[in-house]
This record gives C-alpha cells, sequence and structure tokens, in this order.
C-alpha cells in the first residue's frame, strides 16, 4: 500500500490538488488550517464530508492546493479531490461516495454574458415603436 494518494477535483471555476497521508488526519488548504482558510461552518463540513462517510477521519491527513473561483467552489473542488483520492486508496469505498454523489464532477458554471444583451439570459426591453 502506497503512503500518498493524489488527486485532483474540481468545482465551477476551483482547481484542486488534493494530498492524501496515512497520518494523524488533519486538513491543510494552501498551508494554513482549514479553520484558518474556510471561514464558515458548512464550508468546514463539506471538505470533511467524504472522510466521514467513508469512516477515515483519522486515518488519513489531508494536504491541498486549491486556486481559482470563490471560497465555495473551493469548498466543493477540495471535496471532489478527498473523495477522488479515497477511490485510489481503497477501491472499495468508490461505491459509498458514488452513492453519495462524491465523484461525480459538478459541471455547473457561470454563463457568460453574450454581446448586445444585458446579461447572460437577460435582454433589454424589446420595443415595437
Amino acid at each position: 500500500m502506497a503512503d500518498v494518494f493524489s488527486a485532483v477535483g474540481r468545482r465551477k471555476t476551483s482547481v484542486a490538488r488534493v494530498r492524501l497521508l496515512v497520518g494523524a488526519g488533519d486538513i491543510t488548504v494552501n498551508r494554513k488550517a482549514i479553520a484558518e482558510f474556510f471561514s464558515r461552518d458548512t464550508l468546514r463540513s463539506i471538505v470533511r464530508q467524504p472522510l466521514e462517510l467513508t469512516n477515515t477521519a483519522g486515518k488519513f491527513s489531508v494536504i491541498a492546493n486549491v486556486n481559482g473561483g470563490g471560497e465555495s467552489g473551493q469548498a466543493g473542488a477540495v471535496r471532489h479531490g478527498i473523495a477522488r483520492a479515497l477511490c485510489l486508496s481503497d477501491a472499495s469505498l468508490r461505491g459509498v461516495l458514488k452513492k453519495a454523489g462524491l465523484i461525480t464532477r459538478d459541471p455547473r458554471m457561470k454563463e457568460r454574458k453574450k454581446y448586445g444583451q444585458k446579461g447572460a439570459r437577460k435582454r433589454f426591453q424589446f420595443s415595437k415603436r
């Protein structure tokens, strides 16, 4: 069994490079503790979700480098990366993670604004005369 499992997680425009090490269970994101990096409790629980679901919270230490997007997208990207790395560490965990929807890459992104329009979908008011 290898000591380090690496995976890439993505969400919106965020990309997270995640390394799973056999260790105490501490989570480091961009060289900061998880509590220091993610301000909201919900975001911290999102990141921990795959570890808690597979009962591996105390077995692996997580080192993640994340860039792009906002706080919510970055938390989702780290979660996706952890889920993928857990699959590499133990293939039997894949079913549990897939059922929870953590392996699937969430494709939803912000739609671009089109030229000659007010926004991505919104138009300027139409006037016949």
